[in-house]
């Protein structure tokens, strides 16, 4: 990497960092993440595909932006420009809750890294190795803004709606080869419009898939227009009136220059392997776990108690009686519910029959959550998992875990990735085995592409 000033600020030397990153110079282990995190993110995108938020934000951007251009509508198959494609691959791709997070950052960088960073690639005729490393540079930006936000961020803000919106910002930057001076410009546009609020939990509104359409718009925008000299804050973080001291309590300046150049966070990032909130998988483990172990049947259960880290009870803990698939994806007594009867949380699991089943109610009611303080000492670097079960007969059981399934040290294998990406992808019908196989194939080998255009000729 360029040598960076140690007198610089810390939006600068994080600026200095991104723009200076280059394919060859990245390790080859993060290089194949970055594929499978691609993979992972475009099945994700088709799964959303005819879902009534994503139809609403599709109609929006076909009355509002041009119907023809270089860039896929991944749920359509339409054209479009590069920002109306990220709009809504972006709302798309965290519909079905499939999308990847990043631990300690709390944020899902592909739902808003790759909308943008594809978009511009397929605009601009990038390759498939400048795509790889603006992708990269996306997630880098992303995690250490999310990290550098805290804890007390998260409690209000939807991390993946704010430090998101820097993260589309600054690959898209890096696939216009934008100098330090501009990314700074960039991220300080970003970081001005960013948002996303908790809130809508508690109606079951539609503004997650919201927060990551426009964190990916936004982001792509705040890079078009510093390329074109358009500035901004030059301390959007660390600043007096900047993100720290607007949105956090507990902001921690040196998260923003954690590890350049030597530590990859992208490669720290984990895949969902339950369809629901990535808050209620370290409980589902531990109760799957459990109940193989010891052969237990879920009608024999009598209570449920999920030890948690306090963001689970900030983020799940509004939905006490779910009554859309999307809040039953937020519910850790709906999930437990899945996890004890069917021994699974699948994509299909979650329905509007399965809402009312009377044995998945039954159970939904059995289960709590409570605060835990070894598992909230972890978190958020590592989500811990740890439920305690109590049986009709009197008998007690209690199960551990470290690892979620799909964290890097318990990670999914290739083969179990293209089995998800297949079973996304058919979902909704957004390809069918034939293209999803081409899909997987031409990923696989993305390092090796002359550009990104046309994934679904």
């Amino acid at each position: 990497m360029d040598t960076i000033s140690a007198t610089s600020s810390s939006t600068r030397t994080l600026c200095d960092f991104l723009a200076s990153i280059r394919y060859e110079q990245i390790p080859q282990p993060v290089i194949a993440r970055t594929e499978e995190l691609f993979l992972d993110w475009f099945a994700s995108a088709l799964a959303g595909k005819d879902a009534r938020p994503i139809r609403v934000i599709e109609k929006f951007a076909d009355e509002m932006g041009p119907r023809d251009g270089a860039c896929e509508i991944l749920v359509s198959r339409k054209k479009t420009s590069p920002m109306f494609a990220a709009l809504i691959n972006g709302a798309a791709s965290h519909f079905v809750e499939q999308d990847d997070l990043h631990n300690s950052s709390v944020l899902h960088p592909a739902t808003v890294v790759f909308p943008a960073v594809f978009a511009a690639a397929q605009s601009v005729g990038a390759s498939g190795r400048e795509f790889l490393a603006a992708s990269i540079a996306g997630y880098e930006c992303g995690v250490r803004v999310g990290e550098f936000l805290g804890r007390s961020h998260y409690k209000v803000f939807h991390t993946t709606g704010t430090a998101g919106k820097l993260a589309a910002a600054a690959g898209v930057a890096h696939i216009l080869k934008l100098d330090g001076e501009r990314m700074q410009h960039c991220l300080g546009s970003a970081g001005t419009m960013a948002a996303g609020l908790w809130e809508f939990l508690r109606d079951a509104a539609d503004s997650k898939q919201l927060h990551t359409a426009k964190a990916a718009a936004d982001g792509l925008m705040a890079a078009y227009i510093a390329r074109d000299g358009f500035t901004g804050a030059r301390k959007i973080f660390e600043g007096k009136q900047g993100m720290a001291a607007g949105m956090s309590s507990d902001a921690d300046e040196r998260w923003l220059t954690d590890g350049l150049g030597s530590r990859w966070a992208t490669a720290e990032t984990s895949f969902k392997y339950h369809a629901s909130c990535r808050h209620t998988h370290p409980s589902a483990d531990a109760l799957l776990a459990l109940m193989q172990a010891h052969k237990l049947k879920a009608d024999d259960i009598t209570s449920v108690t999920a030890h948690v880290h306090q963001g689970a009870i900030d983020v799940l803990g509004p939905v006490t009686d779910p009554q859309t698939i999307h809040q039953s994806k937020f519910s850790m007594g709906f999930v437990l519910a899945l996890i004890a009867n069917l021994g699974r949380a699948s994509l299909a699991d979650f329905t509007t029959d399965a809402l009312k089943e009377k044995n998945l109610r039954a159970f939904h009611d059995k289960v709590k959550m409570t605060l835990d303080p070894v598992v909230d000492g972890a978190y958020p670097k590592r989500w811990f998992g740890h439920v305690s079960v109590v049986m009709r007969d009197g008998r007690t059981f209690d199960q551990r875990i470290e690892s979620p399934k799909g964290d890097p040290d318990n990670a999914l294998t290739r083969a179990e990735l293209e089995d998800k990406a297949m079973r996304l992808a058919s979902y909704a019908n957004g390809a069918n085995a034939a293209e999803t196989k081409k899909i997987i194939a031409r990923i696989w080998a993305l390092h090796d592409e002359k550009d990104v255009a046309d994934f679904l000729r």
